[in-house]
């Protein structure tokens, strides 16, 4: 089948599967949460920024998490358009409920940090790429890092690599050294899992 005939058949996202990606991609993420934060492990964007400051001040993540993500939806608006920053706050709010109520029903015992750190890397991918697929996302600092390129034309990546840096640099001062490596292994993963898969040639419903 060639690229001509796969674009005439393309099909849009109903409501029902929108639903569906948005609950499923929360989901496999706040499971993914649940696992790193059990570790006392951290992740990089805004998610990680806001495990470091649940551990600062003993607030849960997903409160934590969900207040943090409230600077970036007037960017997300002004970027994305209405209905994708609406996807983005109703996903980052189901994270934030499902990851705080979560561990009382998916209680964990012991977790070798190197499985857990790729166990919480493949289920945040693969939740942050059935959020993708769905028009929405987790918020934060990407919506920023493309506020920026528009305005400034500097690349986005660069603004979240930097990010990054500062998160990874700051957990350093938190966790120990040890846990800091195992985060950079899970956060190696997630990045993997969403290059690797993340391509519309493979995927072409929108």
């Amino acid at each position: 089948m060639n690229t001509q005939s796969i674009s005439s058949s393309v099909q849009k996202h109903g409501p029902l599967a929108d639903v569906q990606g948005l609950l499923f991609g929360s989901t496999m993420a706040a499971a993914g949460m649940v696992i790193l934060t059990h570790l006392g492990l951290v992740t990089g964007q805004t998610a990680g920024l806001a495990v470091l400051l649940s551990y600062l001040t003993g607030y849960g993540f997903g409160a934590v998490f969900f207040v943090v993500n409230l600077p970036f939806y007037w960017l997300a608006f002004r970027r994305m358009g209405w209905l994708f920053t609406l996807k983005t706050f109703v996903a980052v709010g189901l994270l934030s409920v499902i990851s705080s109520f979560l561990p009382d029903y998916f209680q964990l015992g012991t977790v070798h940090p190197v499985v857990g750190a790729i166990l919480f890397g493949m289920m945040s991918g693969a939740g942050l790429l059935a959020l993708f697929r769905h028009g929405a996302s987790l918020g934060g600092v990407g919506i920023l890092a493309l506020y920026l390129q528009d305005k400034t034309g500097f690349r986005a990546g660069y603004t979240q690599l930097l990010f990054d840096v500062g998160v990874f640099t700051l957990a350093f001062f938190v966790i120990e050294t040890p846990l800091v490596l195992y985060s950079l292994l899970g956060a190696l993963v997630v990045n993997l899992t969403i290059a690797v898969n993340h391509r519309k040639d493979w995927y072409v419903a929108t």
